[in-house]
């Protein structure tokens, strides 16, 4: 009889945001397959946790799912974990979880920290629907083209953005969505330096602008201003 893997959301900066459910699962698995082994033996340390950890990234995961899957076939627990939030979105997971299922090997997922729907609640922009776009592609013209396509939609744009392009990126926003649609900036979340900064796209353009230094891990929300209102 086949075992079982588990995606386990895990926090994406406070710790206090683990689970119950997810130090119980993390405790009774055989084997957690993560991102980073150095990143998730602090946060089992901090809970006191001791399991044997094999790494699971973007360069190694298709050299590792044939070894995963069959430790499952033999009746293995295991979980599964990125380096913070949930396994998949726009980190490794996707493709283990996909070849579980495809084998009929029950996959059981722990619900609990994102960045993308912390960010939502607290941007202040509407909620009803939105579109997660991960992260955007590199270049300034891809970019462009890729906003384009969801101009007319009139739900929020949410995606994720590293510092160093942040400020080209809101740049590109205001070209694509124009002066008086509304953006949100979301760094840090659940961090210390957690910070919301709310506006239309110009105001928030030129208060990034402002900044001596642009540093930590963001998440841009956008509610576009349809091109027949303009």
């Amino acid at each position: 009889m086949s075992g079982i893997l588990y995606a386990i959301a895990t926090p994406i900066g406070n710790l206090e945001d683990i689970t119950l459910r997810a130090l119980r699962i993390l405790n009774e698995c055989d084997l957690i397959a993560c991102e980073d082994t150095r990143q998730s033996l602090k946060l089992l340390s901090h809970f006191k946790l001791s399991k044997p950890l094999i790494s699971f990234y973007s360069y190694n995961e298709q050299h590792r799912i044939k070894g995963l899957i069959d430790k499952l076939l033999n009746g293995k627990k295991i979980a599964l974990i990125s380096d913070a939030g949930t396994p998949g979105i726009s980190d490794p997971g996707y493709s283990l979880i996909k070849e579980a299922i495809s084998r009929n090997i029950k996959v059981e997922v722990l619900p609990g920290a994102n960045a993308v729907i912390t960010a939502l609640v607290g941007s202040g922009l509407p909620m009803d629907g939105f579109i997660f776009c991960g992260f955007l592609k590199r270049k300034p013209s891809k970019i462009k083209a890729e906003l384009a396509g969801l101009t007319n939609l009139r739900k929020t744009i949410v995606f994720y953005e590293s510092p160093h392009r942040i400020l080209k990126t809101i740049e590109i926003c205001l070209e694509v969505f124009g002066q008086d649609s509304q953006i949100c900036i979301a760094r840090e979340m659940t961090k210390k330096f957690e910070e919301f900064i709310r506006g239309t796209i110009k105001e928030v353009f030129e208060n990034m602008k402002s900044k001596k230094s642009i540093l930590g891990e963001f998440v841009i929300l956008v509610y576009p201003i349809s091109l027949e209102s303009r």
